[in-house]
């Protein structure tokens, strides 16, 4: 198993596992796996700080997600009012500073934050906090407060949000939307596409000048969902020079897995790689492509790829894109460089 490439994990929903779970990042999977007295129904926990340092992840892509009331797969607290969901994105912020108090994890809001933990000596975890959903931010004009918080990413929607049709609810960009647009780009946020509804999205692009990423999404190619990204979103992505983030999850790598029995053998490292060949055939290298697990992100280890355990068995998967015919900087890209490059170009200095 290959630990040489640094991994950069695009999404992870450290704090809301936290808060809503009890699930502390700082045990590791197996742990928490121990301390659970019988299977979550986000299934077993894949990850851990010890799981992630034993890996080599050193960027984390941490999102702040709060749940609307009676949205799917959501335990623990939810939101009606937007003010509801400002509240419990504060309480998620919180969590993050005191999880930075830890000497091995730091906050990255700056390339030289960045710098510093891809250089450290002693290897840490960065954390780029990213606002998966944008409820929580109560009027657009509210998206600098957000950025002096520490956060650098936002993604407008994960189903339909005030801001931006989503996942499962298609539709444009709300007045709102368009509005959190020009602040965005006047503030100099990364726009997250992943979970945008394909007429907000196109909407989106129009609109947003900064640099635009997809956190966590495959392709229609292969699971013809509008949770995926089609031919023609991933072309625009490609355009704008944007990274798109495999996501680990066996459903979104392959069609109706669930309907047909949820066999976690039936997925592997060669599934996902199907998605990013795919990516890379429609751009004609492979810079464009990272990942983004989404471990626990409502599923647990058995809707994760065979090869895996816990995150400790990623760079596993930098082997499986060698086996596959990638050559060695190509895999330091996939595995983590990719990601380093939007950073470097995004973040403030």
């Amino acid at each position: 198993m290959s630990t040489r490439y640094l991994i950069v994990d695009a999404h992870e929903d450290l704090a809301y596992n936290a808060l809503s779970l009890g699930r502390d990042p700082r045990r590791s999977a197996k742990q928490t796996r121990a301390q659970e007295p019988e299977v979550s129904s986000n299934g077993l926990a894949t990850v851990g700080l010890d799981d992630f340092f034993a890996g080599n992840v050193r960027v984390i892509f941490a999102t702040i997600y709060v749940s609307p009331t009676g949205g799917s797969n959501t335990p623990g607290k939810t939101y009606k009012t937007s003010e509801e969901a400002n509240a419990l994105a504060q309480e998620q912020l919180a969590y993050y500073a005191l999880l930075a108090a830890d000497p091995r994890i730091s906050l990255i809001t700056s390339r030289e934050d960045l710098r510093r933990v891809v250089e450290a000596r002693e290897p840490k975890i960065g954390l780029v906090l990213l606002m998966e959903g944008a409820d929580p931010i109560i009027e657009p004009r509210d998206a600098q407060t957000w950025y002096e918080g520490g956060v650098r990413i936002i993604g407008p929607a994960w189903s339909q949000t005030r801001y931006s049709g989503g996942t499962g609810k298609p539709g444009p960009l709300t007045e709102l939307g368009k509005e959190l647009m020009q602040e965005m780009s006047r503030v100099g946020f990364i726009l997250d596409t992943s979970h945008m509804a394909e007429e907000s999205f196109f909407q989106a692009l129009d609109l947003f000048q900064g640099t635009v990423i997809a956190s966590h999404s495959n392709t229609r190619k292969y699971v013809p969902t509008d949770r995926q990204l089609s031919d023609e979103m991933i072309k625009a992505l490609i355009q704008r020079d944007a990274v798109i983030g495999a996501v680990f999850f066996n459903q979104f790598l392959k069609y109706q897995w669930r309907q047909s029995g949820a066999d976690k053998k039936a997925v592997t490292f060669a599934t996902v790689i199907d998605h990013i060949k795919h990516i890379c055939d429609l751009a004609g290298d492979a810079t464009h492509c990272g990942i983004g697990t989404d471990f626990d992100g409502g599923f647990g280890m058995e809707a994760t790829p065979n090869e895996i355990d816990t995150a400790a068995d990623l760079p596993k998967f930098a082997d499986a894109l060698s086996g596959a015919g990638f050559n060695d900087a190509e895999v330091r890209g996939i595995m983590g460089g990719n990601w380093l490059r939007i950073l470097e170009r995004a973040l403030p200095l």
